[in-house]
């Protein structure tokens, strides 16, 4: 419902570009978009209302109505973005209202009318008709809720509270205590002796703080040993991932290649216990579902007598079990909170200290703690979704909550069930535009660190975000929809910079398990995995489809073109040979393309990119670290493509086309690639990383018509006196620039410190040595 909900804001508002006066519409067609758009605009507010309600509370007809609508919603997007494509209009991101208009006069000096006989026509009269028997299949729907007109405001900044929680596992409550007994323990403090390998299993249900425990150790003691790695491993691992993960994290200069390169299990062991055979190692192996697994990741660890330590994180107490290789190898299990330690958990969220809670508050507060059982996952959510609906001093809010949480968390076979409904309660709290903007993370893999930008670029390329009445730009919007799901506990903040702004975040498992559930409910999301689907029907279409740790015996037979028509975003998680891959040609409404994710570069071909010219839907291609050699061509045929990432792939220059992306936003290349002349005409540009001078000299001149960028980092070696002064006052043009980076810059970065002025938005400049201090 939710989805569906979220869906239908874009159809509404390119439903409006079709309305506007300079489309000349026939009078019969005019008047059948305007009476779609009115009933979509009904059902609009009808299915917000209907989405904050869980799906087991509504009446089966409601759920199938809404599934109807939100399939009709996606149709119609289809027809109308196909149709804009065709007749050369398009829908660029960063096109002004002008812009539209201006392109749209110049089309109708070709032709009198935008609409014929053709399969637009047909598709949009097909869509008028489903709507208006979609609005008379339930003509009481509207009059059962009322409607909610509110604005919602995109101001949203991360809530500092939220980061102080995450920020240093070692001072989260109660942590710090339990981590100093393991820590004991790990040293054999307590007896035994020191010098073998000892093994410590940390078990719990979901949500006590397993992971949090075993980081703050890690965190603690890591540099007590000569090498040491944090690996998760997660539900359904890709054992290969796991082994290449923890050879990275155990020397990452001396493994950083190696997650490109082609070994199997056997070697890859061999590699890891070579590795370990001389050294005192720390190793975490975190969240293992499966005896089997741990059996296998045991094998490549080399027992020495060197004092080396294990730790491993699971739910599964027979799994914890069969961690244990020695009697002097122990089992922690977590416990609940203590009332006390849960307040003040609880406070501290909402209120930063326990002592600044209102008196008025103190017990309901207490009442909805009992409900959380002392799980720190379900006390941070509800502290959250509190937090984030400035119902702090409202004690009726407060009432209301505690009695939708319902009995609460018990601690018995029932927590997962428990703990999901009480996550839920954030979710259907959520405004309309934020829901398919977490749904969309359940394309991700489990474990897996999504970077900040390249998630809201994604959001971007979907329609998730809109333009507004004042000048915020899409990307400023999607930070704001990012810091609200943080702010709310949804997403967990991974890396922060030294500005602490979080560079990537992550998911808990048990919020992943939720918005899986939702996903794949809502047919928002299809994920291909171990050869299984894992979608509740078949027979639909498809829209999104992510492919996680994928077996080489699953064939791409499986794809079945016709059901690929429909797909928007797909995207590889897992190792796969270039000949597994589906043919591009397939898909006809594909929005974002990423193969950056695809491992190891098995075949000697490459992967090949023949003909995502005709995606001509496409707004993001991530190529980065893909095995890819070269771009097409006539790659500027993708009009409406907005990032385009080739970091780490063997691609040595871009094609001359590429300056004909007039809504490219974001470019990210290699130092060594060389870029056509012509990149001045890219002046939507807000984001170009990676730039190398003496491969594309006359980019220092360019760089000054590119007056939208606010991220650019350019490699400066080597650069003579003319170019230093040439892109200093090309820099001097950039007065939008909030983030620079100069590589190498030498002689640059004094005549900078002389004769440059920073925008008045910069925020941070780093040079190759260090942040340069500059004032």
């Amino acid at each position: 419902m939710e989805a569906a909900a979220g869906v239908l804001s874009p159809v509404l508002r390119k439903l409006g570009e079709l309305l506007a006066g300079e489309y000349s519409l026939e009078k019969r067609v005019k008047k059948g978009v305007q009476s779609l758009r009115t009933e979509l605009e009904m059902m609009h507010a009808v299915l917000r209302e209907v989405g904050k309600v869980p799906p087991d509370q509504l009446q089966e007809p409601v759920r199938i109505w809404a599934g109807k609508v939100r399939d009709l919603s996606c149709d119609m997007e289809d027809a109308v973005d196909d149709f804009l494509v065709r007749v050369g209009v398009g829908e660029g991101s960063g096109s002004k209202p002008t812009d539209m208009r201006i392109r749209i006069n110049k089309f109708l000096k070709k032709t009198t009318t935008l609409f014929g006989k053709g399969k637009a026509l047909h598709q949009i009269c097909d869509a008028i008709k489903e709507a208006q028997d979609l609005a008379k299949e339930l003509p009481e729907l509207r009059k059962k809720y009322e409607l909610d007109m509110r604005i919602t405001s995109n101001a949203a900044t991360i809530d500092p509270r939220v980061l102080a929680l995450h920020k240093d596992a070692g001072e989260l409550v109660a942590v710090d205590h339990t981590r100093d007994e393991l820590i004991k323990t790990l040293n054999c403090e307590d007896g035994g002796p020191k010098e073998q390998l000892k093994t410590i299993s940390i078990v719990g249900v979901g949500g006590l703080g397993k992971t949090t425990l075993a980081k703050a150790v890690y965190e603690k003691i890591k540099s007590q040993f000569d090498c040491a790695a944090f690996v998760p491993v997660g539900q359904n691992p890709d054992i290969k991932k796991v082994f290449k993960d923890l050879l990275f994290g155990l020397d990452n200069e001396k493994f950083s290649d190696i997650h490109n390169t082609a070994r199997d299990e056997n070697l890859l062991i061999k590699q890891i216990s070579d590795f370990l055979v001389d050294k005192r190692y720390l190793i975490v192996i975190d969240d293992i579902w499966k005896g089997e697994v741990w059996r296998s990741v045991n094998c490549a660890f080399y027992k020495n007598k060197f004092h080396s330590r294990v730790i491993t994180t699971t739910r599964n107490v027979s799994v914890s079990e069969a961690c244990l290789s020695s009697g002097d190898d122990i089992i922690h299990k977590m416990k609940p909170l203590s009332d006390e330690d849960s307040q003040i958990l609880f406070h501290r969220r909402i209120f930063q200290s326990e002592e600044k809670c209102p008196e008025d508050l103190q017990v309901v507060s207490r009442e909805i703690l009992k409900k959380c059982g002392g799980v720190p996952l379900a006390i941070i959510t509800i502290a959250s979704l509190l937090a984030s609906n400035q119902q702090v001093k409202q004690k009726d809010e407060w009432m209301h909550l505690h009695n939708l949480i319902g009995h609460g968390v018990t601690q018995g076979e029932d927590i997962v069930k428990d703990m999901k409904r009480i996550l839920s309660l954030s979710y259907y709290d959520l405004p309309s535009h934020l829901k398919p903007c977490l749904l969309y993370l359940s394309i991700f893999p489990e474990d897996f660190e999504i970077e900040r930008e390249w998630l809201i670029w994604r959001w971007l390329a979907e329609g998730f975000m809109q333009h507004e009445k004042n000048e915020t730009s899409l990307f400023e919007i999607g930070e704001s929809y990012f810091n609200e799901l943080m702010n709310r506990s949804l997403i967990q903040p991974a890396e922060l910079n030294e500005e602490g702004t979080v560079v990537t975040c992550r998911m808990h498992d048990m919020v992943l398990d939720l918005i899986c559930s939702l996903s794949s409910e809502e047919n928002f999301i299809s994920i291909l995995g171990n050869a299984e689907w894992h979608a509740p029907n078949l027979q639909r279409n498809l829209r999104r489809l992510s492919l996680h740790n994928i077996k080489a015996k699953c064939r791409n037979h499986q794809f079945d073109s016709t059901r690929l028509s429909k797909v928007r975003t797909f995207a590889v998680f897992s190792p796969v040979t270039c000949d597994w891959l589906p043919s591009l040609s397939s898909f006809q409404f594909l929005r974002v393309l990423d193969l950056g994710n695809c491992g190891s570069r098995e075949s000697s071909s490459g992967i090949s990119l023949k003909y995502v010219w005709n995606l001509t839907h496409l707004r993001y291609l991530g190529l980065k670290d893909a095995d890819v050699c070269e771009l097409p061509m006539d790659i500027g045929k993708l009009q409406l493509l907005q990032t385009l990432d080739i970091r780490d792939t063997s691609i040595k220059e871009l094609p001359s086309s590429v300056v004909q992306l007039r809504n490219l936003i974001c470019l990210c290349v290699d130092y060594r690639v060389r870029l056509p002349k012509g990149m001045g005409s890219l002046m939507s540009l807000e984001v170009l990383e990676q730039v190398g001078v003496s491969s594309s000299p006359h980019i220092v001149e360019e760089l000054r018509h590119l007056t939208e960028v606010r991220t650019l980092s350019v490699d400066c070696a080597n650069m003579d006196e003319d170019l230093i002064d040439t892109l200093i006052k090309s820099l001097g043009n950039l007065h939008k620039l909030q983030n620079l980076r100069i590589d190498d810059g030498g002689r640059l970065l004094d005549r900078m410190c002389e004769c440059w002025v920073p925008p008045p938005n910069l925020r941070s400049f780093d040079s190759w040595g260090g942040p340069y201090s500059w004032f």
